[in-house]
C-alpha cells in the first residue's frame, strides 16, 4: 500500500509541475488581488525537502542578532512568557483524520515529505534563561502526558492549556519548574474527526475570558456541513464557569490569537482553503468581531463565492465580512504576537509578528519566514516586513516557524521552528 502511494505521489508532482504557474501578484494588505479561480484535478504543489541549519541561523534585520535559545526539542508549537520570565513551549502534533479520499491519502504522503521525523512530545516543556545570554540554560519538562497541546495562556496565578479536545487549566506558583497537579477540564472542545487539530487559545485583556480558535474538518466541506458543527469558529469560554459561546464563524482555520495591546482587540490569523490556483485564497491577519461570518465555507474574502459547496447559501453570503489584512496565499500563518511597550522602538514600535510556517501547494514557495505587520492606533497600516527569514535556502528547507512570541521583559522575540525543533531568539544588538 504504502509503496501504491509514493508512486501515487510522484505522479502527482510531476503532474503538478505541469499545472497552473504562480504569478505575481500584490495580495498583501486590505485589498489583495483575487484572480479568477482555477480548479485543477491536481493541485501545483512544490515540496521543500528538509535540509538543517549546518551550524547556520536565519537571518535578522540589521541591528538584531539572532540564538538559538534551545534545541531538541519535540515539534514545537506555541510559546508562552510567564511574568517571571520564564518560557512555556507546548510540543506535539494531533490530528489523525480518517482519510475519505484518495487525494487525502496522497497529500498526507506529500506533506510528510517537508516535516521533522521527530514525535510529537506531548507536553508542555519550560526554558529558562537566567543569566540573559540569550540561551536557555534550564530545559526541562513542565506538563507531561498531554494530548497534542497547542494554545497556552496565563492568568491569575493558573496556566491554560487548549490540547486537541479541551481546554485544561493548572495551578502554578511563580519559579515552578515542574507541575504534577493533574489540572481541571475548563471545557471540551470540538474534537470529532479534527482535520485541523490546532487549538489556538488566548486571554481576554482582562482575563475574565478565554478564547479559542476552533478550525474547519475539512477544505471546503467536502466531508458534509455535519461534521462541521462548531468548527471554523472562534469561541468565548468564561475561564472560571467553561461556559462558551460562538464569538465569530466562518473563519477557516484561526491558527493563532492574541489581543492588540491599544484596544484590547482580539486577533487572529487564519488560514484559507485550497485547491483553487496557486494565488487562492490568501491566508489573513483579521480582527475577530463579535458575531461576524468570515465567509467559509460559502465565500471568501467577503462575499467571493466559492462554486464547489453545495448546496449554496446565498443569504448567509449576504452577511459575510472581509479580513482586515491578506497575508498571501498558502503562506500558512501560525504564529501571532503584538509588540508591547514601544516594542523594540522605531519602525518596530507598534505592530505584530506573524510567524508563516510555508507553502506546499503552489511551485513558488510562500511564507518559511516571519513577518513584521505594522499598526497605527491598532490598526495595520503598511506592507509586511521580513523580521526573521533564510528558512529556505536553494530551495530546500532549513526551518519552518510557527509560534511567535515578543518578551518585553527581555526585550526580544521568539520563534519556534517545528522542523529543526529549535526555539530562536531574536533580539537588538546590545
Amino acid at each position: 500500500m504504502m509503496r501504491r502511494l509514493l508512486c501515487a505521489s510522484a505522479l502527482v508532482l510531476t503532474l503538478a509541475a505541469c499545472g497552473d504557474g504562480d504569478r505575481k501578484l500584490d495580495q498583501t494588505g486590505p485589498t489583495p488581488t483575487l484572480p479568477d479561480q482555477r480548479q485543477t484535478l491536481v493541485p501545483p504543489m512544490k515540496i521543500a525537502t528538509p535540509v538543517g541549519w549546518n551550524g547556520e541561523k536565519p537571518t535578522a534585520p540589521a541591528g538584531f542578532t539572532v540564538t538559538a535559545f534551545a534545541g531538541d526539542l519535540k515539534i514545537p508549537r506555541q510559546m508562552l512568557v510567564l511574568p517571571n520570565g520564564d518560557v512555556l513551549v507546548a510540543e506535539g502534533s494531533g490530528g489523525k483524520a480518517p482519510k475519505l479520499r484518495p487525494k487525502d491519502l496522497i497529500a498526507g504522503v506529500i506533506k510528510a515529505k517537508g516535516k521533522s521525523k521527530v514525535k510529537g512530545g506531548n507536553r508542555i516543556t519550560l526554558l529558562r534563561d537566567a543569566n540573559g545570554d540569550g540561551v536557555a540554560e534550564l530545559k526541562t519538562t513542565f506538563i507531561e502526558n498531554l494530548d497534542a497541546p497547542y494554545g497556552l495562556a496565563f492568568v491569575d496565578g493558573s496556566i491554560y492549556v487548549a490540547e486537541q479536545g479541551g481546554l485544561r487549566r493548572f495551578p502554578y506558583a511563580e519559579g515552578q519548574t515542574k507541575i504534577t497537579d493533574p489540572g481541571w477540564t475548563v471545557t471540551p472542545l470540538p474534537s470529532e474527526v479534527n482535520h485541523h487539530w490546532t487549538k489556538a487559545l488566548a486571554a481576554s485583556a482582562d482575563g475574565t475570558k478565554l478564547y479559542v480558535g476552533i478550525g474547519s474538518n475539512s477544505n471546503v466541506g467536502e466531508r458534509g456541513m455535519a461534521i462541521e458543527q462548531d468548527r471554523a469558529v472562534v469561541w468565548e469560554v468564561d475561564r472560571l464557569t467553561g461556559a462558551h459561546r460562538t464569538l465569530a464563524s466562518g473563519i477557516r482555520n484561526p491558527t493563532a490569537l492574541a489581543i492588540e495591546p491599544r484596544t484590547g482587540q482580539l486577533w487572529s490569523v487564519v488560514n484559507e482553503r485550497d485547491e483553487l490556483g496557486a494565488e487562492l485564497v490568501p491566508d489573513y491577519l483579521t480582527s475577530v468581531r463579535d458575531g461576524a461570518f468570515y465567509g467559509w465555507p460559502y465565500s471568501y474574502w467577503g462575499k467571493t463565492v466559492d462554486p464547489r459547496v453545495r448546496p449554496q447559501n446565498p443569504d448567509l453570503v449576504k452577511t459575510a465580512i472581509a479580513p482586515d489584512y491578506a497575508l498571501g496565499s498558502h503562506v500558512a500563518a501560525l504564529g501571532l504576537s503584538f509588540a508591547v511597550d514601544g516594542g523594540f522602538g522605531g519602525s518596530f514600535a507598534e505592530g505584530a509578528f506573524v510567524g508563516q510556517h510555508g507553502s506546499w501547494n503552489r511551485k513558488q514557495l510562500a511564507g518559511y519566514k516571519v513577518v513584521w505587520i505594522p499598526f497605527v492606533g491598532g490598526r495595520p497600516a503598511g506592507q509586511p516586513v521580513d523580521f526573521l527569514s533564510g528558512f529556505i535556502k536553494d530551495g530546500k528547507a532549513r526551518g519552518r516557524p510557527v509560534g511567535v512570541v515578543f518578551d518585553p521583559r527581555s526585550r526580544s522575540v521568539l520563534v519556534a521552528d517545528d522542523l529543526s525543533n529549535t526555539v530562536w531568539r531574536v533580539a537588538p544588538v546590545r
